[in-house]
């Protein structure tokens, strides 16, 4: 009957936090529940709980002086969990913490009140690694941290400490995980003075002792080998283990999975350069058919467009810079009602041909040829399939090519948008165009959540931040949402909507937790949890998930900014010179991104020479228009206080305005500022009064719009009329403050400052001032040293010392 009630038992590998208070048995009773409520209310308000239990991928076990999370995910979810929980932990230090996580196998069991409770080795290990720490550490099994070492974003952090024998004789191998805010950094007491040891001793092999132990719990070392098998597997097929004596994975450079492909762009044979955006379409379609396999890797989009078709390829170097093992190439010929495709496989670590084949087709057949081409492709990788995924191979995404043809080019202007001085008229003819071709095919269900986030990114920048446009974004999720409304990609595209529509960080939390369970390979919702966590000032967690869509889309330029513009916000001038030479490598010819980077030298040291050089550089190869760094070319004119330059650079300027984030200052008000500049009132209030229309046009239909109530502030300040000024500025900073939107929020103070200074109020300026230079924002030394709009604060010994405090400090 025992023997029978084993066979019985469903194990399952689950990876557990086990936490608990250091101390807790000297607390008094009531001392005891208010740690124990304190510490519930901080582990379950992190992303990574709230994510996993939204998921249904989590359970929660009381210890009496701590907890277990149980997750069922991943194995990077516990600690996620445990570096979330250790920050806000931060601001609590009479809560003394330690953590220990461990991947093991659990099975479900029935407690005294026959409630549903977790028992196994997983548990048991988490509890033993948890023991070898104190207050502070983050303590790992050793086959954690083999598991984390395999992505590049986790080998900083982990930190070996060696093997130690705990109960019952079991040894487990420990690594501490730790980095600047996060653990704590000094070995445990018990490795400095306990039971350490490198090996068990003779014939007790440490991989062996914690069979005992489980042995213990009913689980057999047979059992044990039929369930870690495959997973060993699995292990060795994708490159994941090493030899008894190999260097520890903690320290080895992270393995190329062995089922990873980059889809490249295919090469256009077709007669007509027309048909260069029916290529794109056609491979664009098989990489998002084969992003839908969770068993797969596959690299994003934007990182495989930068190796343009019918260039000379190296596909091993490529791979290599990708990090995958195998590379898809193909080519496109249409014309005359036909289409043929060609497509190979490659294994770029031997430059094998894997698999070819050659399509030759009726037109309308290419949808159910890409179809064939993604399925022939997960076989070759031999990829794991669930029902679902099986279904996403097969599906086509429209029947109508012309649908299509506009689909493919309005993607096209979406992701050229960023940094671009025409991303108002991109973001607008790409609505277009999918207004088009969901009016050709109303069931074309990924034109409307391509529609989204164009409109999305119209509303959310102030390029038309007014309830129809918002209205617009409602009308694209719901689009999607009527045709497939438990797809990953409607809960992307309504995670993007409640986002950047109405700053609802919670609700678009709970949509990316959805969608990420059928977007295994999306960056995007990486991404937008990064854009997220910046808004809530959580940016080491923004900075930890944009590197984690770098994994998947590792040549995004983009997300490399993004990276760079938080280290602005932190003021961490170092790493975002590093970060912006590091989109240099893969845009080595990016004007914009040049700019960038020759401008981190102005705000960090107020040094205007390198962006000056750079500037000029460019305007002499380029002459004409500054494009999407006019607003550089009109600060660097302003802060070398250059009326000519100053002039020049407002006529080369968007006739919109130039857009500090979602503040629009137009050119009148250039012009005004100008005018304070070289002491010239008449000028300064002629500029002024010329921003009226623009301003009052953005104020339209939204009149608690507060970026464009800030504009109005400073406008009226500029003109003298103080009330209404300090009325307008203060009323924006109520409307949009930090708390809710940290980096305009963190404009609403600076800019009420400016009103303040301006209408003769220094001491409130000041107070303002000094809030926002507290805060992580754009406001830099250079900022405050050398533009002019903080004029009337000079000399003032406070306003002085504001300045000096912000200075590098080397």
């Amino acid at each position: 009957m025992a023997d029978e009630q084993k066979t019985k038992l469903r194990l399952e590998i689950a990876h557990v936090l086990f936490m608990d208070i250091v101390g807790y048995s000297k607390l008094l009773i009531d001392e005891q529940s208010e740690a124990l409520q304190e510490l519930n209310q901080i582990v379950r308000k992190t992303d990574a709980v709230r994510t996993a239990e939204a998921a249904g991928q989590l359970i929660f076990l009381p210890t009496g002086d701590g907890m277990a999370l149980v997750f069922t995910g991943s194995v990077e979810e516990p600690v996620e969990g445990a570096l979330q929980s250790s920050q806000r932990l931060c601001a609590q230090p009479s809560l003394p913490m330690r953590m220990g996580i461990h991947s093991g196998p659990v099975h479900h069991v029935a407690d005294v009140n026959q409630r549903e409770n977790i028992a196994g080795a997983g548990i048991n290990i988490a509890q033993r690694v948890v023991d070898c720490g104190d207050a502070g550490h983050i303590l790992l099994s050793k086959r954690v941290a083999d598991d984390l070492a395999q992505y590049r974003r986790w080998q900083p952090y982990l930190h070996e400490l060696g093997d130690f024998e705990v109960k019952h004789g079991v040894v487990v191998s420990v690594v501490n995980l730790y980095a600047d805010v996060v653990g704590n950094p000094d070995p445990p007491e018990r490795f400095k003075h306990g039971k350490s040891t490198a090996l068990a001793g003779p014939g007790r092999s440490p991989l062996l002792i914690p069979l005992v132990v489980i042995g213990l719990m009913l689980v057999s070392a047979a059992v044990l080998a039929i369930i870690f098998a495959p997973a060993v597997l699995k292990q060795i097929r994708a490159g994941k283990t090493t030899a008894p004596n190999a260097a520890s994975a903690v320290s080895s450079a992270p393995a190329i999975p062995e089922k990873s492909i980059a889809v490249l762009p295919f090469e256009n044979f077709s007669e007509s350069k027309e048909n260069e955006f029916f290529a794109d379409g056609v491979q664009d379609d098989i990489l998002t058919a084969l992003s839908k396999v969770a068993d797969l890797k596959v690299i994003s989009r934007t990182s495989v467009m930068t190796y343009a078709a019918g260039a000379k390829r190296n596909l091993r170097e490529i791979a290599q810079e990708l990090g995958v093992s195998h590379v898809l190439e193909g080519s496109v010929r249409r014309a005359d009602g036909k289409v043929r495709v060609s497509a190979q496989l490659i294994d770029a670590r031997s430059d094998a041909h894997l698999w070819a084949d050659t399509y030759d087709r009726d037109l309308a057949d290419v949808f159910a040829i890409q179809s064939e081409i993604a399925r022939a492709i997960a076989q070759q990788l031999e990829a794991k399939l669930s029902p679902p995924e099986q279904a996403a191979l097969g599906e086509q995404p429209t029947h109508d090519l012309l649908a299509h043809d506009l689909y493919v080019r309005a993607k096209f202007l979406n992701s050229a948008s960023s940094f671009s001085a025409r991303r108002r008229e991109s973001l607008l003819e790409a609505a277009d165009l999918l207004n088009q071709a969901v009016a050709r095919d109303p069931k074309f269900f990924l034109a409307y959540c391509l529609l989204e986030n164009s409109q999305a990114l119209l509303y959310f920048y102030g390029l038309d931040h007014t309830p129809e446009r918002r209205a617009l974004v409602e009308a694209a999720v719901n689009g999607a949402a009527s045709l497939r409304p438990d797809a990953g990609e409607t809960h992307l595209a309504r995670a993007d909507y409640l986002y950047r529509g109405y700053l609802d960080y919670d609700r678009a939390r709970a949509e990316l937790a959805l969608a990420q369970r059928s977007l295994p390979n999306s960056a995007e919702v990486f991404a937008l949890l990064a854009y997220i966590d910046r808004r809530q000032s959580r940016y080491d967690d923004s900075i930890r998930n944009l590197q984690h869509a770098l994994e998947l889309d590792p040549r995004n330029w983009f997300y490399l900014q993004q990276i760079s513009l938080t280290y602005q916000f932190l003021r961490r001038y170092a790493d975002m010179a590093a970060t912006l030479d590091r989109v240099l490598t893969i845009l080595p010819n990016d004007i914009n991104t040049r700019v960038t980077r020759a401008g981190v030298e102005m705000d960090w040291k107020a040094d205007t020479r390198p962006l000056r050089q750079t500037i000029d550089e460019i305007l002499q190869h380029k002459p004409g228009p500054a494009g999407g760094f006019a607003q550089y070319l009109v600060t660097l004119a302003f802060y070398e206080r250059n009326p000519e330059a100053v002039q020049r650079a407002i006529a080369t300027s968007p006739r919109s305005g130039i857009g500090v984030d979602q503040v629009v200052l137009p050119r009148g008000f250039w012009k005004g500022l100008l005018g304070r500049m070289q002491g010239d009132p008449a000028a300064a209030h002629e500029g002024f009064a010329a921003a009226r229309q623009e301003i009052e046009q953005l104020l339209r239909g939204q009149l608690d719009y507060a970026p464009a109530l800030c504009s109005l502030g400073l406008r009226d300040a500029g003109l003298g009329e103080k009330e209404k000024a300090i009325s307008e500025g203060r009323r924006a900073r109520e409307l949009l403050p930090v708390a809710k939107e940290n980096v305009n929020g963190a404009h609403m103070i600076e800019f009420l400052a400016v009103i303040y200074a301006w209408v003769g109020e220094k001491d409130l300026a000041l107070q303002e001032l000094t809030t926002v230079v507290h805060t992580p924002s754009v406001i830099s030394y250079g900022h405050l040293r050398l533009n002019p709009v903080w004029d009337p604060l000079r000399g003032d010994p406070r306003f002085e010392k504001i300045v000096a405090d912000l200075a590098p400090k080397e």
